[in-house]
């Protein structure tokens, strides 16, 4: 009696996630732009956001992923070739960390197209708000831009005042606590209060 054996391929395991991705910590992750055969590795994640820092519109098999997996898609189209205005940027930035400090989108993944310079300047400027040392801030940068390192990007993260992130995020009654570890939570007082108008695809 013959037994015939299916052959299992390689493919059958691997989970493979997108370049440059990494944990930033416990429920955010960065990355450059996923491709479908990254697909299967971020349903392990259970996503509930993304927050893309490009311009461009966003792929439509990926816009297909997102819909059946219900993960939500925040746009913040930050030019990549071209350096944007350091107030354009500042702007984008500072509407992108209101998504991403809330607790509530999280898990949630940050991407531009490599995972380098976009996603490094929003990284740099949460570690700001987290009270990281620039030299701390600037190391993590340089790990994920490598030899294509920008000083622009450095000088914006030095630049970047937390403070105003800091108190736009108290005008609308935000309070954190134990943010960074397992047991943060975010209250929200609903009683009086206008809402942040956050732009979502």
């Amino acid at each position: 009696m013959a037994i015939i054996l299916k052959e299992k391929t390689a493919d059958d395991d691997i989970l493979m996630p997108p370049v440059n991705f990494s944990m930033v910590e416990d429920g955010i992750y960065r990355s450059g732009l996923p491709q479908p055969s990254n697909f299967s590795f971020l349903k392990t994640l259970n996503l509930r956001c993304i927050i893309y820092l490009c311009p461009e519109p966003y792929p439509e098999e990926n816009l297909k992923f997102l819909e059946a997996n219900n993960i939500r898609l925040f746009q913040f189209g930050i030019e990549g070739k071209t350096e944007p205005t350091v107030s354009l940027l500042k702007d984008a930035i500072m509407d992108a960390l209101k998504i991403l400090v809330d607790v509530r989108n999280h898990p949630v993944l940050i991407h531009c197209k490599r995972g380098k310079h976009r996603t490094g300047c929003l990284v740099g400027c949460l570690r700001k708000l987290q009270n990281w040392c620039l030299a701390s801030v600037f190391e993590e940068y340089q790990r994920f831009a490598g030899v294509k390192s920008r000083e622009t990007d450095k000088k914006f993260i030095e630049s970047f005042d937390v403070l105003s992130l800091r108190h736009c995020l108290y005008s609308i009654i935000y309070r954190y606590h134990g943010y960074g570890s397992k047991k943060r939570r975010l209250l929200y007082k609903e009683d009086n209060v206008q809402k942040p108008q956050m732009t979502s695809v």
